[in-house]
């Protein structure tokens, strides 16, 4: 047996592959940039001001709805997303997934944010810093570790997620990687050549990032937030 990149070829350049390509990495993105801003915010309250009144129990109320399984929450979210016209649109997948996302990267976030000594930031407030500055200049560049931690999995929740992508997106031009992978597979035949060689294609760029953004982690771990 011969090894050819044929198949790989004619996914990449003779089918709309590299277009669901495009498309995930910019929904992938925008919902990893919008769930970390968020996210970041909404642990820090959830760390510094837990004994304030209704902060917790809105911080449990996030968890509990994050154990709500999807597909029981498909057919209203495409009736909310038909009556607002947002189907065939990315910002359907956007807000979906920044939706599910955010819960988990706020708690990640928060057991993090916990482990900070609340001295340093008292220190920024007696120097006239504000909490928005103490939050972008100090707890920011300390949570690096963390931020490309739960960033790399709100990366890797948008790009891999299928059952979402494929109910709100029918047009082509605007599908992205796991549901493009559904038109490989006709009703009797299925493509395993090209089926594999595309899910190569998924697989590979997350992996090699993962496997980079590791390295950043324990190095930024090994280092703390002793620092400073």
């Amino acid at each position: 047996m011969n090894p050819t990149v044929e198949h790989y070829q004619s996914v990449l350049i003779e089918s709309e592959f590299g277009t669901y390509l495009k498309n995930s990495a910019y929904v992938s993105t925008m919902t990893t940039l919008i769930s970390m801003f968020i996210a970041l915010l909404a642990a820090y309250t959830l760390s510094r001001m837990s004994k304030t009144p209704g902060i917790r129990a809105i911080g449990i109320g996030m968890l509990i709805a994050q154990m709500t399984p999807v597909v029981m929450l498909i057919i209203p979210l495409y009736v909310f997303m038909m009556k607002a016209n947002l189907l065939d649109t990315y910002a359907s997948m956007i807000i979906t997934y920044t939706t599910f996302t955010i819960p988990v990267v706020t708690w990640m976030l928060k057991s993090f944010f916990d482990s900070i000594p609340i001295d340093m930031e008292e220190s920024a407030f007696i120097d006239g810093c504000t909490r928005f500055g103490v939050i972008f200049r100090i707890i920011l560049p300390i949570s690096l570790p963390a931020l490309v931690a739960t960033g790399l999995y709100a990366f890797v929740h948008a790009w891999s997620e299928f059952v979402l992508g494929y109910t709100f997106i029918s047009d082509d031009s605007l599908r992205t990687l796991t549901p493009g992978l559904s038109l490989l597979m006709g009703l009797w035949t299925v493509d395993w050549g090209r089926l594999m060689a595309a899910s190569v294609v998924i697989v590979v760029p997350v992996a090699i990032g993962f496997v980079y953004l590791q390295k950043l982690i324990i190095e930024g771990l090994t280092a703390g937030s002793t620092k400073g």
